[in-house]
């Protein structure tokens, strides 16, 4: 009999528990009213019954079972059961008794009632920390438990840890979880009828051997006792009798309290009554309430007509902007044009200058070579001249000398006239030689000067090129260690100050220096997709890699005194003031498209969306194409007509490609977006060495060259040295000729020898004079050469400089058109940035009316719960208000002296309240104690008589 003692006890804790499908009995009824309804009654009768309800065969029948690391097995199952009788059949240790011991310990079974130990940790397998269980209940038909919740299974999972301790997971029949609890599990197997400790419904090999072999009638009482659960029920009616008791003193208490409520209610009942009064201004406050409500939904109403009218108006405007976007975008276009145009031309005329450069060039050197031959060609005749100029003298001297002689032949001594004559022919011989190693060293003079011209010439071309090799070096030099820096700090590459420049805006950013922190440097934030494409980008890009952007211009001031501490006038970054936003342009209508090569826009990765504006405003980098390979960007660009929105295009060398012109680049390598840093580190230190060696070698050749003017100038100032000692020899043999041919006495001279030497001295004159004549005729036809190169150089010259008068005006037109085309894009941006504005303040106008329409919705639902009917109110909430605060104060006067009405009627009804829940619990409870002695009665009797009746 002990299963319907649990039985029992199980139902008596569910009469607290509302939500099983037996109504249950509480306590203390809610109603007062004097009877218990049918449904109590027959509920009460039959719990009285002494055999439990069976259920349908749909439910609380067994599925299936499965276990893991339980006692011995480490997975067992799942068991699939039939709807009927199961028989479980195996070797020893194969788990017959296991599922049976899981069977009573998944479904909430004690230990001990195993009969297997006395904790549920002798379950877990040895060498595992935990074990688990896992059965399945039907639950189908009328009677299935929760079937909204479980569906048609129940699945009962239980886990068991090594410290003895368990939890329940119950879960509907698709696996979802639904409790965790055991008081839901025992309302299950209570809703089942299933009894897991009753030995009738589950009987272990241990119970069985007891009762089998057990002899002492005692001890069969008591399993009887136990399998019918009457030792069960007989505790639960001594709990019943003990609840009874407490039951009969509460409703003892319950009617002392009744009266002191009844008193309280009548005490408040007589103070509402006190202030009846009052009512009067209350009804009247509650009608300014009313009206309260609708004047603040009046006085909203009035507030959104202004923001329609603005928002009619704004609208209306739109079309004025879009008129002037469309104005000024066909000036752009036109500007742009314009200025394509006026390039065009530059450029052809550049072209044809380039194209007359090279012969200017070449006539340059032409006349130089000519005039060089006709200065040594003149200077040849100029020595003839002054050689002949000489014999002149020298034979007008003879002739002189020679009539002298003639003249006082008669008086100079034979002896001392020969004498005198062997000493002049003598000093004559010297000096011709004299004069002839003067012509010689004047020769070499122009030789030497020669040469040093040309080394000078060659000297300085070396130093040019040398100081072209330094600077480069000092580049590629500061490039390296700029690079070197960036391994540890990456925007280092955009400049070596950049990193304390950016603390500097950081620290004035704190003080409050800036009223939008600077954007900068740009190339900082972007990234590209592809690799390949980084010196193209870098060749688009240019110098806005290493601007920054502010919002102002008092930010833009603010950045510049700031770069004046890091950077020397005329080399700090660029600043670009644009105003910021949080979003990207949206330029899907004004950029190119093309299904096999991007734009620099998509090409990049722009972290930070004013700096990708800022790239769009300044460079248009929506519609310049990246195209790697050259061919492919001259068959895109110039062999077809250049995609929609298309400007130009960059290749992966850096190349400029447009509609008619293609500019080649002169950077062979990325600066400052290249993700290999150590590849660019190699490449620029192999280009270091290059320029190191191409350095040394050309000093190496200055040195030659240096070394040989040196010598040169040496040996000119050497000549002239020996010019001038051969000079005053010169002038002293003339002296002692002079002298001689000069003495008082006069002496015999032989006037044949001095004849003979005039004529030797005359053949030598024509001699030089047909010298003279043929190198005149020479230097004429040199000088006529010279002037038809000259002629030619000046030319081309000529040429060079209407080209350039041509080009300068073509400049200017240039700049203007560049003027033009900035100005125009200015205001076309200006209108753009008024129109987004306006378009934003549109926007702003139709948010706020937005809000106030839901706020008049609130305001009007708000009025309707105080007044359902619209009231015409033609007074403002002001003065309203005002008329309610004196009701107020009026009302809160009374109240002070009477009380709080709204508080003594809810006091009034809560006493009220109180009393006739009390007083109908207290009569509820004497019906149920009634009642339940009758039950008990019965009960006692049918409890008699199955304790006397066979088993």
């Amino acid at each position: 009999m002990q299963p319907k003692v649990l039985m029992g006890k199980r139902k008596e804790e569910r009469f607290s528990k509302p939500g099983y499908h037996k109504r249950p009995r509480q306590e203390y009824a809610d109603e007062s009213d004097d009877e218990l309804d049918e449904e109590e009654r027959s509920q009460l009768q039959s719990d009285s019954n002494s055999s439990s309800q069976s259920t349908s065969g749909e439910v609380g029948i067994i599925e299936s079972i499965q276990l893991k690391n339980f006692m011995c097995h480490s997975m067992l199952g799942p068991f699939r059961f039939g709807s009927n009788v199961n028989f479980v059949v195996g070797n020893n240790g194969s788990g017959k008794s296991a599922v049976l011991t899981a069977l009573i310990v998944g479904l909430g079974g004690k230990a001990t009632t195993t009969n297997r130990g006395s904790s549920l940790k002798v379950f877990v397998k040895d060498g595992q920390t935990s074990a688990d269980v896992s059965i399945t209940l039907r639950n189908q038909g009328k009677d299935a438990y929760k079937p909204d919740e479980y569906g048609n299974s129940i699945i009962v999972n239980q886990h068991i840890s090594m410290d003895g301790s368990r939890n329940y997971k119950l879960k509907s029949e698709t696996g979802m979880l639904i409790s965790s609890k055991k008081d839901e599990l025992t309302a299950i197997l209570d809703h089942f009828n299933i009894q897991v400790d009753n030995p009738v419904s589950v009987l272990t090999q241990e119970m069985s051997k007891h009762f089998l072999q057990s002899k002492n009638e005692g001890d069969k009482y008591k399993f009887f006792m136990k399998a019918t659960q009457l030792e069960q029920m007989k505790a639960d009616y001594s709990y019943i009798m003990e609840t009874k008791a407490r039951t009969h003193d509460q409703i003892e208490q319950g009617v002392g309290l009744l009266q002191e409520l009844r008193q309280h209610y009548l005490e408040k009942e007589e103070r509402y009554k006190s202030i009846a009064f009052v009512s009067e201004m209350q009804s009247n406050l509650e009608d300014l309430k009313h009206k309260m409500a609708w004047a603040v939904v009046n006085e909203t109403e009035k507030e959104i007509k202004p923001i329609k009218d603005n928002i009619n108006i704004g609208e209306g405007r739109n079309e004025k902007y879009d008129q002037k976007l469309m104005e000024w975008q066909v000036k752009v276009n036109e500007a742009e044009e314009k200025y394509k145009a006026i390039q065009d031309k530059l450029e052809k005329i550049s072209e044809d200058a380039q194209a007359l450069q090279p012969q200017c060039v070449h006539l340059k050197a032409d006349v130089q070579a000519k005039r060089k031959a006709y200065n040594e060609a003149e200077a040849h005749y100029n020595r003839s001249r002054t050689e002949l100029k000489r014999l002149e003298k020298d034979d007008e001297l003879l002739r002189k000398r020679i009539e002298e002689l003639k003249n006082s032949a008669d008086q100079i001594s034979e002896p001392e006239k020969l004498e005198r004559q062997k000493k002049v022919a003598s000093l004559k011989d010297q000096l011709k030689s004299v004069r002839d190693q003067e012509v010689m060293m004047v020769q070499e003079m122009d030789q030497f000067q020669q040469a040093i011209y040309k080394d000078k010439e060659e000297y300085a071309r070396l130093k040019r090129e040398e100081l072209d090799v330094k600077q480069a070096l000092d580049t590629k030099q500061r490039q390296l260690k700029e690079l070197k820096d960036s391994k540890t700090n990456r925007l280092k590459r955009f400049g070596q100050h950049v990193p304390v420049l950016l603390e500097a805006i950081e620290d004035a950013c704190r003080q409050g220096h800036f009223k939008h922190k600077p954007i900068g440097p740009l190339g900082a934030f972007i990234c590209l997709k592809d690799a390949e494409l980084t010196l193209a980008v870098e060749a688009c890009l240019k110098s806005l890699l290493q601007a920054f952007c502010c919002d102002n211009h008092h930010d833009e001031r603010t950045l510049q005194t700031l770069m004046s501490k890091f950077y020397p006038t005329g080399y700090r970054p660029q600043i670009i003031v644009s105003r910021f936003q949080n979003k990207v342009y949206d330029v899907r209508h004004r950029a190119v498209y093309h299904p096999k090569f991007p734009s620099v826009l998509t090409a990049l990765e722009i972290d930070n969306a004013v700096a990708a504006n800022c790239l769009i405003d300044m460079r248009g980098i929506e519609t310049v194409l990246l195209i790697k390979s050259n061919r492919e960007a001259r068959e895109v660009m110039q062999s077809n007509r250049p995609p929609k929105n298309c400007r130009e295009a960059f290749t992966a060398e850096g190349d400029q490609v447009f509609e008619r012109r293609y500019y080649s680049s002169d950077n062979t390598r990325p600066k400052f977006l290249s993700k290999d840093v150590e590849a660019e580190i190699s490449h620029l230190q192999k280009e270091v060495e290059n320029k190191m060696a191409q350095l040394s070698t050309s000093q190496q050749h200055l040195q030659t060259i240096a070394n040989e003017i040196r010598q040169n100038e040496e040996l000119i100032n050497k000549c002239r040295r020996q010019e001038k000692e051969l000079q005053i020899k010169i002038r002293r043999i003339n002296t002692e000729i002079t002298d001689l041919e000069n003495v008082e006495e006069h002496q015999s001279v032989d006037i044949s020898t001095l004849e003979d030497e005039a004529q030797e001295n005359k053949n030598k004159m024509e001699s030089v004079k047909r010298d003279m004549q043929q190198q005149r005729g020479i230097l004429e036809e040199l000088k006529n050469i010279l002037r038809v190169a000259e002629h030619k150089l000046e030319e081309i010259k000529e040429k060079l400089h209407q080209v350039e008068e041509i080009a300068s005006p073509v400049k200017d037109e240039l700049n203007q058109a560049d003027s033009e085309v900035e100005k125009s894009k200015h205001h076309w941006k200006h209108y753009e940035e008024r129109q987004r504005e306006h378009l934003a303040s549109i926007k702003k106008l139709k948010d706020e009316l937005a809000a106030k329409e839901k706020e008049l919705k609130e305001k009007i639902a708000q009025a309707t719960q105080i007044c359902p009917q619209r009231i015409e109110v033609n007074r403002t909430v002001k003065s309203l208000d005002t008329e309610m605060n004196r009701l107020r104060d009026k009302i809160n006067s009374e109240r002070d002296h009477h009380g709080n009405r709204e508080e003594i009627i809810k006091q009034l009804l809560e006493a009220k309240e109180k009393y006739q829940d009390a007083e109908g619990k207290v009569k509820n409870l004497k019906k149920f104690i009634k009642l339940l002695d009758q039950i008990m009665t019965e009960r006692y009797k049918t409890y008699q008589q199955f304790r006397r009746s066979p088993i």
